[in-house]
């Protein structure tokens, strides 16, 4: 018998888990036979004394097998994305609908926000009536039908994943890069996919916020991927500025609207999706080549498919079937809209500061059970190298929050010469 503690003390102490020793601290995250004291201190053992690459494998493969692995018969390759989070990124919500209109299956698994970071399912759930947690059978049938479904882990899926993403999230241990690995892959590979393409960020307002940490969880990721059967690339892409103008979650998906429909496509946001979208289409053998995929992706836009699928899949999950003609008739709205201005260039951003603000506002959690207000956040964020006048809008429930929210986002600006042009994808690996 592998007492939690002892498996706990082991690692605590540097030592090397064996196969079986992972196993068994997964099943009894899958039982609630490990009690959630254990297993913070286990995520926080790991975070301070990380894992061999062949324990991190044989966590993956015993959370993946936590619970039910799926198998697909589609007439067409089933991909996925998967990104380390951000400020702004709502790429999952336009994505996920362009390759499927481009013929790709996407059944993707999404999570609520971690730390600083949004979460896609928080940004759905600020939909009335969208149902993120259907079971298997219906997801499945979205699938098919729409070709894309984003929804939250069910019960079915990795399992012990659900329940140590939930602790990662308030316990200080996000950044882990063996948990990190661990937690994607897991859900992919239960997800039963084709291909993956992963969106590792880098800056400010990432978890990894050093390029070559980032670097490093890329690597993990791509060699743990496929090594376990599952073709993966993954892109560093730039998160020293917000992606997407808005950060909040109903703010995100009003976004996401305005792209897929093109009102707005804001270039760093384009750059990023257009980059990812390519890779999966390659990756899942839908196009020959790069120019190839990002000219199906441009027609996928251009044509209005992709917005279509993302209604069908909105409808299909009992969202509101003109989500896309009238967002404002259903998408939640905060009682103060205040814009924020200081005359001069943005030079920088401290970007995590504005997901934290966001969190201040009652948009993110500081515990797993705490709710979300879907209402409130910024927009019209500047980035670096603007010089409007304007550093962004802040939606709020009430003036207090409204004041607050606005000194945090003055203080994550810094006014003066406008820095060298970064690229958006910084790297690829895989």
């Amino acid at each position: 018998m592998r007492l939690p503690q002892e498996i706990i003390r082991r690692k605590r102490d540097g030592g090397t888990l064996e196969d079986a020793e992972i196993a068994a601290f997964v099943a009894g995250l899958t039982e609630g036979s490990v009690t959630e004291g254990q297993a913070t201190a286990f995520a926080m053992a790991v975070f301070f004394r990380g894992l061999s690459l062949p324990e991190r494998i044989a966590l993956t493969r015993a959370m993946t097998r936590s619970g039910t692995v799926l198998a697909w018969d589609l007439p067409g390759p089933v991909l996925d994305k998967h990104s380390t989070g951000g400020i702004g990124d709502t790429v999952s919500l336009a994505l996920g609908p362009i390759v499927a209109a481009c013929g790709g299956f996407v059944p993707m698994i999404s999570g609520r926000g971690l730390g600083h970071t949004g979460g896609t399912l928080d940004k759905l759930a600020s939909i009335p009536g969208y149902h993120v947690g259907p079971d298997l059978d219906r997801f499945r049938a979205v699938t098919r039908a729409v070709g894309c479904a984003i929804i939250g882990q069910t019960a079915d899926l990795a399992p012990a994943d659900r329940r140590l993403y939930a602790i990662r999230d308030t316990t200080a241990t996000v950044e882990s890069l063996d948990l990190i690995t661990a937690s994607i892959l897991s859900k992919k590979l239960a997800a039963g996919l084709d291909g993956l393409v992963m969106d590792v960020k880098t800056g400010s307002g990432a978890f990894m916020a050093e390029h070559d940490a980032a670097r490093d969880l890329a690597s993990s990721i791509a060699t743990v991927a496929n090594g376990a059967g599952l073709r993966t690339v993954a892109l560093i892409t730039d998160m020293d500025a917000p992606l997407a103008s808005a950060a909040g979650n109903g703010v995100e998906v009003a976004y996401a609207i305005d792209y897929l429909t093109g009102r707005r496509r804001e270039p760093r946001f384009h750059a990023v999706t257009l980059a990812l979208a390519a890779e999966m289409l390659v990756i899942g053998r839908l196009a020959a080549h790069h120019a190839e995929a990002e000219a199906r992706v441009g027609e996928a836009l251009d044509s209005g498919r992709a917005a279509e699928v993302f209604a069908r899949m909105v409808a299909a999950l009992d969202g509101p079937a003109d989500l896309l003609e009238a967002p404002e008739r259903h998408l939640p709205r905060s009682e103060i809209v205040r814009e924020v201005r200081a005359p001069g260039t943005v030079a920088a951003v401290a970007t995590r500061e504005i997901g934290l603000a966001v969190i201040g506002l009652g948009g993110g959690r500081t515990r797993p059970q705490d709710p979300i207000d879907p209402a409130v956040g910024f927009t019209d964020l500047a980035r670096p190298g603007d010089a409007t006048g304007l550093l962004g809008i802040v939606h709020a429930r009430d003036a207090a929050a409204a004041d607050r929210a606005e000194a945090a986002l003055r203080a994550a600006y810094r006014l003066g010469e406008a820095p060298p042009e970064r690229a958006t994808v910084l790297e690829r690996i895989g």
